[in-house]
């Protein structure tokens, strides 16, 4: 489906954008059979006149881009079981572009479908959607904007997306070595330096935390090292990625119920190889690094256990109380290895389905911001509102470190105690970030919104590419 601006296009249906206290202003058309119908203007409310070529869909708060975006994705998830090729939609936007964006973001990411694994998906014959000169508040539109709008959301949304496809693919197909051929693929595509490390570098490296994760599986770890370096960069960044492809707890064995969904702890992995990729084509000024952790946490023989003592590759010792607290082991060493290898970081961001805690805290829609520089931490959420996804800030502080005390080791892998589980996950990951770095470092744990069994917002089931619009929107203000 492609969006496009022709203001004298014309459609099979017209798609009229209704704001809840317009309603019943007098220049509201169809008023009386928007009323037998029972439409009351109200996010994600519809009505369809076929008859009449017309798609009424509810605007709640018209100073609310996500309410636009949610109107959007209505919109196109009524369009796309219709047998019409083509809509119209008004601008509505004084200047022509922020809600021409979101409009554009409610298309694109609501009419994502995954069907790759359906013998007969449905068919779809909507083609293109047309963005009109029609303007709600009567000013002149700005149609170089709103095209700039439509490009912009274009190079995002397929961004979004393909990690939503990554993430959405079984675990049998999506290994390790699977992710690490996609993330060369795209490299190739847009000009990114690719290295692919193996297991035999981890064992040479002294990356022995995420070396252990790996051990049992039938599948070989893979590390994933993606570098965007455009002329005379402003910033650099790194971005390191939870890869976990499958996780099934390990000897400490998830209940069968909450193994279904985790194909989907790669889902920080996919969202860093979607920034870097969107970053690329956007030519943002910011060199960018993203490393990725990709590998399985299985049961065997050779898994690794609970009291176990590994070393990460700065040398601490970590005590191995739960075998399902895998990724922060992941994610120490890959951070270790960023540090290592990028010279003058500005910044160091963490991506990761991290812990369930996460969700029990925030629900499943929000993400969880942690780390030790407040005006960071602001920039990101900041970031978040803007780009429609939703995040909290999760606060550190000393009486929680004391839980990762260990009586043989440096460290523990997760806290003596179940309370505040995402902030002492996130604490743990803190004793891996050097120094002279710990103002630079951000966590995001994404596990709520990375995967939800049911359609919200502009997201359908399954994946929902969730930080990939936040952090570009983060790098565009660096």
């Amino acid at each position: 489906m492609k969006i496009e601006f022709n203001a004298r296009a014309k459609a099979d249906i017209r798609v009229i954008f209704t704001l809840k206290k317009d309603l019943n202003g007098s220049f509201v058309g169809d008023r009386e059979l928007l009323e037998k119908v029972g439409f009351d203007g109200a996010d994600e409310s519809a009505a369809l006149f076929a008859e009449k070529g017309e798609l009424y869909v509810g605007v709640e708060d018209e100073n609310d881009l996500e309410s636009f975006r949610i109107a959007a994705a209505k919109a196109v998830g009524v369009l796309k079981t219709l047998k019409i090729k083509s809509a119209s939609i008004g601008v509505y936007d004084k200047s022509g572009a922020d809600v021409a964006k979101a409009i554009a973001f409610g298309l694109a990411l609501g009419a994502y479908e995954f069907v790759e694994y359906k013998s007969k998906p449905k068919e779809r014959s909507l083609e293109t959607i047309y963005f009109d000169a029609e303007n709600y508040y009567g000013a002149k539109i700005d149609e170089n904007a709103v095209k700039a709008a439509i490009d912009y959301v274009a190079i995002v949304a397929e961004g979004v997306n393909f990690a939503r496809d990554l993430v959405n693919r079984a675990p049998y197909d999506m290994t390790p070595s699977a992710l690490a051929n996609e993330a060369q693929k795209v490299a190739e595509q847009y000009k990114i330096v690719c290295e692919i490390r193996d297991e035999n570098y981890l064992r040479a490296n002294g990356m022995e935390a995420f070396l252990a994760v790996s051990r049992a599986s039938a599948c070989a770890p893979r590390l994933i090292h993606l570098t965007y370096k455009p002329n005379k960069p402003k910033k650099t960044i790194a971005i390191v990625g939870k890869g976990l492809t499958y996780d099934s707890g390990g000897l400490c064995l998830k209940p069968a119920d909450y193994m279904t969904t985790m194909k989907a702890d790669m889902s920080g992995g996919a969202a860093a190889i979607a920034v870097i990729t969107i970053a690329a084509r956007l030519k943002l000024p910011v060199e960018i690094h993203v490393v990725v952790g990709a590998t399985e946490n299985m049961i065997g023989g050779n898994a690794y256990k609970p009291d176990d003592v590994l070393r990460a590759k700065n040398g601490k010792t970590i005590e191995v109380k739960n075998t399902d607290a895998e990724g922060r082991l992941v994610l120490a060493d890959c951070l270790c290895y960023a540090q290592e290898r990028v010279s003058n970081l500005d910044r160091i961001l963490d991506l990761a389905t991290l812990t369930g805690a996460c969700v029990v805290a925030l629900g499943e829609y929000t993400s969880g911001v942690m780390g030790f520089n407040d005006d960071l931490k602001e920039s990101l959420l900041k970031a978040a509102e803007h780009s429609g996804e939703l995040a909290a800030k999760l606060p550190f502080n000393r009486h929680l470190k004391k839980l990762l005390k260990s009586e043989i080791a440096d460290i523990s892998n997760c806290a003596s105690v179940r309370y505040g589980g995402a902030i002492t996950a996130a604490l743990f990951l803190s004793e891996f970030i050097e120094e002279k770095n710990r103002d630079k470092w951000a966590h995001l744990d994404v596990a709520g919104p990375s995967y939800v069994e049911k359609a919200w917002g502009v997201n359908q089931f399954g994946a929902s590419g969730a930080a990939v619009r936040w952090v570009v929107d983060w790098l565009e203000r660096l």
